[in-house]
């Protein structure tokens, strides 16, 4: 491949990646905007509500872990569409619930299917994409996740009314054919695919992808920062995006489409800082444009805590998601980069699922804040874990920028 020209086949298995974390971001946001609606149909408590988007990624990193290493050893096209198919089954069959416990285990199931698309996605769009551009494509599918989550802050506020969250779980699903279409015209990266040949000859267990995430000291150093990077990233996003259209409803007395209009700006600046990390990482390295977002994450989380007036809200919502998600654009180069190509999908489902499953109870506990306290002690509190973030970038992170995949 040419050092600087991106193949058909890049962008082939760049699109594929990016519609399927699409579906990824649509299913969890409109879980999000229907929480209220679900509730009062199955008399559910608040408890009980927020417990579903929790199970869900809880799901998902269980998917995450065992798609990741499937992938690693069967092929990334083939496991993306097992876990399209997971997930288009079991998001059907929510609309199907008739209560707590059986919605609960679609959720849960459903998610399990959502765990696989990051990492093997993310592993795919790296493998095909060259050293130069990596960065980018890795916010190219980072960005899928955002149009996903526009597409519901969009769409849920307009049908919503008229065909209830049941008929929103079907709409779900919709994504999930396109995804498998596309994909059913992929094969596998050149990359895997040498690295298989490679490898036949050679007897190796079941958990030996597990086992090169922490093969060596300076290995598990990496897989420990990028576990607390992901942490913060997931805690920080559910954290805000579930509970603020609640928050704007109920205290502010914004109308669900207000609130959607809210969720879409402040996507909108999510997808800008997303896109722009992906140039900066591929220009100045991985590391100091990591600092730089963390560094702008603390400072407008904490000035957006200080904010009453709904307008000055609506706009600094986007500078927040600029800096709390524009990160997302460089997960995947970075642990695409860090890892072998027998262990790259592991690494990205394992490393970033545990970071989501730690950051599903962002909801959880901002919740308590807000009860407890307050909204805005409750997002001011979310500044402070980002300055952890720093801390581990610093001591634990190495710049790959342009390194070759083994």
């Amino acid at each position: 491949m040419n050092n600087n020209k991106v193949s058909q086949y890049g962008w082939k298995a760049l699109l594929g990646s990016a519609v399927g974390y699409a579906m990824d971001g649509f299913d969890l946001l409109i879980l999000g905007f229907m929480l209220s609606a679900i509730s009062a149909d199955l008399n559910l408590t608040p408890a009980q509500g927020g417990s579903l988007v929790t199970w869900t990624l809880i799901g998902a990193v269980v998917g995450g872990i065992v798609f990741g290493a499937l992938s690693d050893k069967y092929g990334r096209v083939r496991v993306l569409t097992w876990t399209i198919v997971l997930f288009a089954v079991f998001t059907g069959l929510c609309a199907f619930a008739q209560g707590y416990w059986d919605l609960l285990i679609y959720r849960t199931i459903a998610g399990i299917g959502l765990g696989g698309e990051f990492g093997i996605g993310m592993a795919l769009a790296a493998e095909a994409w060259p050293a130069r551009h990596r960065a980018r494509a890795s916010s190219y599918v980072a960005l899928g996740w955002q149009v996903g989550v526009l597409g519901a802050a969009l769409l849920t506020p307009a049908l919503l009314p008229y065909i209830g969250w049941r008929g929103m779980f079907i709409v779900g699903i919709f994504p999930a054919f396109v995804a498998w279409y596309l994909r059913a015209k992929l094969h596998e990266p050149e990359v895997f695919v040498e690295k298989q040949t490679a490898l036949q000859s050679q007897k190796s267990s079941k958990l030996e992808s597990f086992k090169l995430l922490v093969k060596d000291k300076a290995t598990a150093k990496i897989s420990a920062g990028i576990v607390v990077l992901t942490s913060v990233q997931n805690f920080g996003y559910y954290g805000i995006m579930i509970w603020m259209p609640n928050f704007l409803s109920k205290q502010l007395g914004f109308s669900l489409t207000k609130s959607g209009l809210w969720t879409a700006v402040t996507i909108c600046g999510m997808m800008v800082g997303i896109w722009v990390f992906g140039q900066l990482a591929d220009r100045i390295g991985r590391k100091p444009s990591f600092l730089l977002f963390q560094a702008g994450a603390v400072i407008s989380i904490f000035a957006y805590s200080q904010l009453e007036d709904p307008t000055t809200m609506l706009i600094a919502g986007a500078f927040l998601g600029m800096f709390v998600n524009g990160m997302m654009g460089g997960y995947g180069a970075l642990m695409s980069e860090a890892y072998p190509t027998n262990a790259r999908a592991t690494a990205q489902n394992v490393l970033f699922n545990l970071g989501r499953g730690v950051g599903g109870f962002g909801p959880v506990v901002v919740g308590a804040l807000v009860s407890a306290y307050s909204f805005q002690i409750a997002i001011a509190f979310l500044a402070a874990i980002y300055v952890i973030d720093m801390i581990a970038t610093i001591f634990l992170i190495p710049e790959l920028k342009g390194k070759a995949l083994d």
